[in-house]
């Protein structure tokens, strides 16, 4: 299994890489972003999995960054502008990375040669836990970004469908990604409430990662992951190490 990783230093990606660098059935690694991807902590000699692709435009790849992609079999797309970035960039920015970046991601790095390879390709993006497809059920908090983060599921599905079997896609749809010791007390606190607030539901990184980890190497169990099989998935397989 050779796998991507985009959005290689994000610290949901960096999660996923240290996942993947100790996993028997992963042969190579490729994280893809702007800057060099660190080698995670604590992963041995492991380490030589992974390559770091430095690509310096998402929408538009060069040939030397796609001769380092080809030949994956599967891809976990971590991309994308939170809502806590959100009053940081134009949101037209904000719509380019989010939704440009992924789609032009997909019809790249699934249509790269795979020589002597017959499986699907395997494409996993993380979403989030509030987003929505329909114009009609446009949440009334953040309902732009929600319906946005929507169409970026909907189109990739069309692009799977439209694949003829070449290509399977997973969207995962995540509540709050917590890690421990990433933030502190007061800072914790507020999010406790602002997730009451907007009945959004947590999952911890480790659970997020080794699901979607999971789901690239063994095969896809349902088209959309929400929270709860986030944590049932991650739970699952973390217990079987």
């Amino acid at each position: 299994m050779n796998l991507i990783v985009a959005g290689s230093t994000g610290f949901v990606a960096t999660e996923i890489i240290r996942q993947a660098l100790s996993h028997p059935t992963v042969s190579s690694v490729v994280a893809l972003g702007r800057r060099e991807a660190a080698v995670p902590e604590n992963v041995g000699p492991s380490a030589a999995k992974l390559k770091s692709v430095i690509c310096n435009d998402f929408e538009h790849y060069s040939e030397s960054v796609k001769n380092e992609l080809a030949g994956a079999d599967a891809c976990i797309w971590t991309i994308a502008v939170t809502p806590g970035q959100l009053s940081k960039m134009p949101w037209e920015e904000a719509v380019k990375i989010c939704r440009g970046y992924a789609i032009a991601g997909f019809e790249t790095i699934t249509q790269l040669p795979r020589p002597g390879v017959s499986k699907p390709f395997r494409f996993v993006y993380i979403s989030g836990a509030n987003t929505v497809q329909d114009p009609a059920q446009k949440p009334w908090v953040m309902g732009d970004y929600c319906l946005m983060r929507g169409e970026v599921e909907k189109r990739i599905f069309e692009l799977a469908k439209e694949s003829e079997g070449k290509v399977e896609a997973s969207v995962a749809k995540p509540g709050m990604i917590d890690a421990q010791g990433r933030t502190g007390l007061l800072m914790g606190a507020v999010k406790t409430v602002m997730r009451t607030l907007i009945g959004l539901p947590k999952v911890n990184v480790e659970e997020i990662s080794a699901t979607l980890l999971d789901q690239a190497v063994n095969g896809l169990e349902k088209e959309v992951l929400l929270n709860e099989d986030l944590v049932r998935i991650g739970q699952r397989v973390l217990k079987s190490h």
